[in-house]
């Protein structure tokens, strides 16, 4: 799997840019392999509207069928990259551009409410270390947008770092990391 797929045109954002194509391609890059049928019942879906969703993505290079079949009959599909990433700036030039990006940016906020409700529904499954580790920060300062566009990079640096430190520690577990920064006038809340 190729780490990062670059979008460059509004049309490929926009076709990942859909309720149910986004939650395939999450599923199919955090659960690895799977067939139409098996995500149609993951999220009570048909298996054709998953097989159609699923050769959409494949058509903008999101998934591809797994080279690594468990038999002839089934087709399997996997993610071709780990991460998508696009110029917020270059395809918010067209409508549809637009259109795709907010549609990304309120679908990433809906993850992290998802993730941050499904850990306080099973904390109580949690050990206390893992209790006290997981939570969110904030903070208001001035930066630059090259100052921003470094701290992305630091981050997901140091992520990569960590990961490749915890890869084979006992009590690792997957997290989900979100970093958001945005410029504000005044106070936001």
């Amino acid at each position: 799997m190729d780490d990062t797929f670059h979008v460059t045109d509004p049309r490929t954002l926009k076709a990942v840019a859909h309720p149910l194509r986004v939650r395939l391609l999450g599923a199919l890059r955090i659960d690895g392999p799977a067939t139409a049928t098996e995500l149609a019942a993951k999220f009570g879906e048909s298996s054709g509207s998953t097989s159609y969703h699923l050769r959409q993505l494949a058509k903008y290079g999101f998934v591809e069928e797994d080279s690594e079949q468990r038999d002839r009959r089934e087709r399997r599909w996997r993610a071709a990259h780990a991460y998508t990433s696009w110029s917020n700036t270059a395809l918010s030039g067209a409508p549809e551009g637009r259109e795709a990006v907010a549609f990304m940016r309120r679908r990433q906020m809906e993850v992290l409410r998802e993730a941050v409700e499904a850990f306080d529904r099973d904390s109580a499954s949690w050990g206390a270390e893992w209790i006290e580790a997981a939570g969110m920060a904030d903070d208001v300062v001035r930066l630059t947008p090259a100052s921003v566009a470094a701290l992305y990079g630091r981050v997901s640096a140091l992520l990569r770092e960590l990961e490749e430190h915890d890869k084979d520690a006992p009590d690792a577990e997957r997290v989900s990391v979100f970093v958001s920064a945005h410029p504000v006038r005044g106070y936001v809340g």
